[in-house]
């Protein structure tokens, strides 16, 4: 196993990392000893990275163990982490907003992607109409039915795995009949070779929505959480989301939900960092 330390040059805000992930039980997070573990795939063998704070607010610092490929898989933690992002510049853009009360409360929080493409979309399809605490249960029956536990961490199953399983297996766990043909379908277009999850990273994000709307089950709002939470694209806000809305009635006082054409308006002030605007507008009412 080995151990090396990564040290920031910018404030980072690793106590709202931390809070907001361990709202997913499938998140091994340790919020007193600043340490989650990650399941990860690298080379196509499944590892469980231990990322533990070790710096303050000012001068992060983080210690980093596993086993595998240890400069690709520190490499890797540090995307998913934002370690790579030059987040002070978001920060001092969002203080001349109407966001700027956010940033504020939730300074130099990052954007923290998903562990697994695939992983990503199974959310989205989950989530997609459901409650945020049900939706966060019925994966967790999800990933322990189909997954598997190393180390203690879950790991989601594979394609080739949801591919298989038979659409009454998912409706006794409480999935309706299409988001149980939508997973299926979704696994077996990626088995079958039609869907290239790790060729999407280089494409566009037009091209991105071109090879994934035309699966069942895949619309724009999955598309857009895709782009953001899987290949950290900086300026997604996603209009449809309710609780985004719920999120800019609030921090505006305004008696009705907004409007596309209202968010349309405001989300100009935010580019080119729209998926941080997301962010802390979750962040405000989760």
């Amino acid at each position: 196993m080995w151990r090396t330390t990564v040290e920031l040059q910018s404030p980072y805000n690793f106590d709202q990392v931390l809070q907001r992930l361990a709202l997913d039980p499938l998140h091994t997070v340790n919020i007193d000893e600043k340490e989650i573990k990650i399941p990860l795939i690298m080379n196509g063998k499944e590892t469980v990275v231990s990322v533990k704070g070790t710096g303050s607010f000012d001068a992060p610092a983080f210690l980093l163990s596993g086993d595998g490929p240890e400069e690709k898989t520190v490499e890797r933690i540090g995307e998913i982490f934002g370690w790579n992002i030059d987040i002070h510049s978001i920060h001092t853009h969002f203080l001349t907003t109407n966001l700027r009360p956010l940033f504020e409360t939730f300074a130099y929080t990052p954007l923290v992607l998903e562990f697994n493409y695939f992983d990503c979309l199974i959310r989205c399809i989950v989530h997609q109409q459901l409650n945020l605490k049900f939706a966060f249960t019925l994966t967790e029956r999800f990933v322990h039915t189909y997954g598997k536990q190393i180390e203690g961490v879950w790991f989601y199953p594979t394609p080739d795995v949801v591919a298989a399983i038979n659409i009454e297996e998912l409706r006794a766990l409480q999935f309706s009949q299409r988001k149980a043909e939508y997973l299926i379908g979704l696994a077996q277009h990626i088995v079958s070779g039609k869907l290239d999850l790790d060729g999407l990273k280089s494409l566009t994000d037009e091209e991105v929505e071109k090879e994934l709307l035309p699966i069942r089950g895949i619309g724009p709002w999955t598309v857009q959480n895709f782009l953001m939470f899987a290949l950290g694209r900086p300026n997604m806000f996603p209009k449809a989301d309710i609780g985004l809305q719920r999120a800019v009635q609030n921090l505006l006082g305004l008696k009705q939900k907004p409007d596309y054409r209202m968010l349309e308006e405001l989300k100009q002030q935010w580019e080119p960092y729209e998926s941080y605007a997301s962010l802390y507008l979750w962040r405000s009412i989760e």
